[in-house]
């Protein structure tokens, strides 16, 4: 077990050290976390169609769906309001999470972001007409501002925002000697970076427009997004970012910030395209998306440390673990694992090292292929991480009663990896670890 654990801290820990540090990553960690207001509203507007359509189709309450026919209207709004516009939103929060950690103009940055995304993408419609495809142009489909627009959000928003920071470093401002208001001395501070940053993206895009005949963020969703968001389906690639991010929580990282981009560009891509789908009453297009982990895995918080708290109340004997888990029972029930991660503790500590890794793998993979072979609902709902097992899996696979059950079996798979080691923890002499949560902190 030792030798696991150095082998970690000699070649895991420093990736986790370098990427935790990359202040790129932390603005775009930022960003999704700033939408997180709009993917809830999206959500909730989706599961109040889904409950309204599923009452009629279902249980043959015509009445009530034509009651209900309003608030179900008012959920498309809603819905056209957040996820139809996703893209767009993220552009703006990206541009301003950029500034905020560069310091530098926030509203500008987040300005500039914005528009380098509006000029990366198509400004032209095609309409079937009768069996003709007519091209209106000088107007914007809106699908490229929904999720198949984040690649191209984030990779022109960063650019624009990079040529801008390069510039008011370089102090290429216009400074007027006046008694000018605040407001107008930043704007003018701005005012040359940020048109040197808008017609330098405006001319990336035209070169690439004149040279490849097509416009960059259809290339780009072509031939870049959709592959990865594919490869994302992969079971080993699900694996992978599972054992990534147990290891990096394990040795005190936060696992899901550390690799939030990685996470969220392309499983976060697919549970808003199946998202859109339920919207739409379709079948949802990916099997694994973000919100898959959390519904199967992550109960309790990462490491689904909510089976270590059954465990513990179980089977453990020792009188400081047992109230520690009593403290930790209520937060991690709301997948709030600070408690019992900091608590027994569960970092760094070599005994729990293989279940916290081992518990949430098994999960996934049990969860990937039950749902890949038509068990149970893909997950086409963005719920609150906060919302407690059972009931978060059957929300976010839109009232699918399988959900329940797959999340149950896989609370006991989970309590059965956890608990012999938590019978090798009672055999651990008491003053060898911290009495309560306070003392691990201190």
């Amino acid at each position: 077990m030792s030798r696991i654990v150095k082998w970690l801290e000699d070649y895991i820990l420093p990736i986790a050290n370098r990427l935790a540090q990359i202040r790129w990553l932390v603005a775009l960690r930022n960003a999704f976390i700033s939408m997180l207001p709009i993917t809830i509203a999206g959500s909730l507007a989706v599961l109040v169609k889904s409950l309204i359509t599923a009452s009629k189709t279902q249980l043959g309450w015509t009445t009530f769906s034509a009651i209900m026919s309003p608030l179900s209207m008012i959920s498309d709004v809603v819905w056209r309001g957040t996820y139809a516009l996703f893209a767009l939103f993220l552009a703006v929060a990206l541009g301003y999470q950029l500034a905020k950690t560069f310091e530098i103009n926030r509203l500008m940055g987040a300005l500039v972001s914005l528009a380098s995304f509006m000029m990366s993408i198509a400004n032209y419609v095609k309409v079937k007409i009768q069996g003709n495809v007519i091209t209106a142009k000088d107007a914007f489909d809106i699908s490229q501002f929904s999720t198949t627009g984040i690649f191209t959000a984030i990779l022109f928003g960063s650019l624009g925002f990079l040529i801008y920071f390069l510039c008011y470093r370089a102090r290429l401002l216009l400074h007027i000697n006046a008694n000018l208001p605040h407001a107008e001395q930043v704007a003018f501070d701005a005012l040359i970076p940020g048109i040197i940053s808008i017609f330098g993206i405006g001319t990336i895009n035209y070169i690439f427009q004149v040279t490849t005949g097509t416009y960059f963020g259809n290339w780009l969703l072509n031939s870049i997004q959709g592959p990865l968001v594919r490869m994302g389906q992969g079971f080993g690639m699900v694996v992978l970012v599972t054992v990534l991010v147990q290891v990096f929580c394990f040795f005190g990282f936060n696992g899901l910030g550390v690799l939030a981009p990685i996470v969220d560009s392309i499983w976060l891509t697919a549970q808003n395209i199946n998202i859109t789908a339920a919207n739409n009453g379709k079948i949802p297009d990916y099997l694994w998306v973000s919100g898959s982990f959390n519904a199967f895995a992550w109960f309790g918080g990462a490491g689904g440390t909510l089976a270590l708290i059954i465990a513990i109340l179980v089977f453990s004997k020792r009188s400081d673990y047992r109230t520690v888990a009593k403290i930790a029972l209520a937060p991690g029930i709301f997948n709030i694992n600070e408690p019992i991660v900091y608590g027994i503790p569960v970092i760094l500590n070599p005994v729990y090292c293989i279940p916290f890794v081992v518990a949430p793998l098994v999960n996934v993979s049990f969860s990937y292929w039950i749902t890949k072979m038509g068990l149970v609902n893909p997950v086409q709902v963005a719920v609150p991480w906060i919302m407690p097992p059972i009931i978060g899996p059957y929300l976010a696979c839109n009232y699918d009663w399988r959900a329940i059950v797959l999340s149950i079996i896989n609370i006991i798979i989970a309590v059965a990896i956890w608990t012999p080691f938590v019978f090798a923890a009672d055999k651990i002499e008491a003053d060898d670890k911290p009495r309560n949560m306070f003392a691990s902190i201190e």
